[in-house]
């Protein structure tokens, strides 16, 4: 039953309500009705456990690094421990850990570090698919630099990368390319593993968006291959902080922008001023929240077990959240169908109603979702509409819930 903790046969974790009781944001009412939260794609809701984390780094151990009392050597053992915490989560080394403010500054950082190497007749792919943080950046080279930027068609009626047309965008001139793992628009999630081993063969370097991919599918970047991989813990359930996998010869050699005195070490190097202490303390305590879900092993057998059975039950939502709205006049789902590689992410349109105004009568309803192109404008473009609603499920999600949504489209539709 969509929302429940399910039987036995499947991975176990936490059940939905005693996931729920950790969010005090759920008590939230609107109208008098409760609140649904299905916006989080831009931005999940926090539990207890994160919100302390911030609050005890600033009441007990707020300090700069590298000095010589309590509270700066704390907070040295507190970026220690939050990059090891996230070496769990990427499968990679501490010292492949870069924290930044969110996913698209790092990627700025990055492209422009790269990109001084680069220079005509150099070449990187980008993807119609792709938010554009993972765009623009690349894009910005090819007038600074005169590089050549490919882009790799989407293909709309199903909502994915036209892989022969991207395999024929990477050729013996290209230096990068730019991948989104799974679309924050349509929730569409790409063979990752597949496009690095293209990019590999041809002698150039990847760098994955995973600001999608992360809340839904635990990354594995030794499995995956890639140099660069980019995500945003406010995404999943944690606080307004990036973080970063690089490959630590990258990142030991790129040609950062860096103030003459800071560190030249990896990867203290390619984190340009004060970080947000607090905010990677409650990063942190967003990956030890998702493996808290089950109780058994290391924090990465798991964050691995957790992130199985969170998935199991999102294709219900999305099973049930397709054929529902799918069966009310009017309504179009767009994206890869149940079954195909995606996240609990469904993106639909309402004949004759704007996005914003579905959205709007929605929220009326108590169910907060989602509406425009969110940053991916070339997706919504090659779908030949004006906008999107967007509806993302989260391990808080419930199956009534759900049936909230589907009951409140067909109402607007219907009045």
């Amino acid at each position: 039953m969509p929302g429940s903790s399910g039987s036995t046969s499947r991975p176990a974790a936490q059940a939905v309500a005693a996931i729920r009781a950790r969010f005090p944001a759920l008590e939230r009412r609107h109208g008098g009705l409760p609140v649904a939260y299905f916006d989080g794609p831009g931005g999940t809701q926090v539990p207890r456990s994160v919100v302390d984390a911030v609050q005890d780094y600033l009441f007990h151990h707020n300090g700069n690094t590298h000095w010589q009392f309590p509270t700066s050597a704390e907070t040295d053992a507190m970026l220690a421990h939050a990059r090891k915490t996230f070496a769990d989560f990427f499968h990679c080394a501490a010292g492949e850990v870069v924290f930044g403010a969110n996913m698209t500054t790092l990627t700025l950082h990055v492209s422009r570090a790269l990109g001084s190497a680069w220079g005509v007749g150099d070449e990187i792919v980008v993807t119609e698919l792709d938010h554009h943080a993972n765009v623009a950046p690349w894009r910005r080279l090819a007038r600074e630099r005169d590089v050549i930027v490919r882009t790799a068609r989407m293909l709309p009626q199903r909502g994915v990368l036209d892989m022969d047309h991207l395999r024929g965008c990477i050729g013996a001139n290209t230096r990068l390319v730019a991948i989104g793992a799974a679309s924050n628009a349509l929730g569409t999630v790409s063979d990752v593993a597949g496009i690095v081993r293209m990019a590999r063969d041809a002698g150039a370097l990847t760098f994955v968006d995973a600001v999608h991919y992360a809340p839904h599918v635990l990354p594995d970047v030794g499995a995956l291959g890639c140099d660069f991989l980019a995500c945003s813990a406010y995404k999943f359930y944690g606080t307004h902080v990036g973080v970063m996998f690089g490959r630590a010869e990258l990142l030991a050699s790129l040609d950062v922008a860096k103030l003459e005195p800071a560190p030249d070490n990896a990867p203290d190097r390619v984190e340009t001023g004060t970080p947000n202490f607090e905010g990677i303390a409650g990063a942190a305590a967003a990956v030890d929240f998702l493996a808290s879900l089950t109780d058994n092993g290391t924090r990465r057998e798991r964050l691995r077990e957790s992130y199985a059975a969170l998935h199991a039950r999102g294709e219900e939502h999305v099973a049930r959240l397709w054929r529902g709205l799918s069966d009310v006049a009017g309504v179009t789902c767009h994206g890869p169908r149940p079954g195909e590689p995606r996240t609990p992410t469904v993106a639909f349109t309402v004949a004759g109603l704007a996005a914003a105004d579905v959205a709007r009568r929605l929220a009326e309803r108590g169910v907060f979702v989602s509406d425009g192109h969110f940053y991916a404008p070339t997706v919504v473009e090659r779908l030949g509409v004006e906008g999107l609603v967007r509806v993302g499920c989260a391990c808080y999600t419930g199956g009534d819930e759900v049936e909230r949504l589907i009951e409140g489209v067909h109402a607007i539709v219907t009045r």
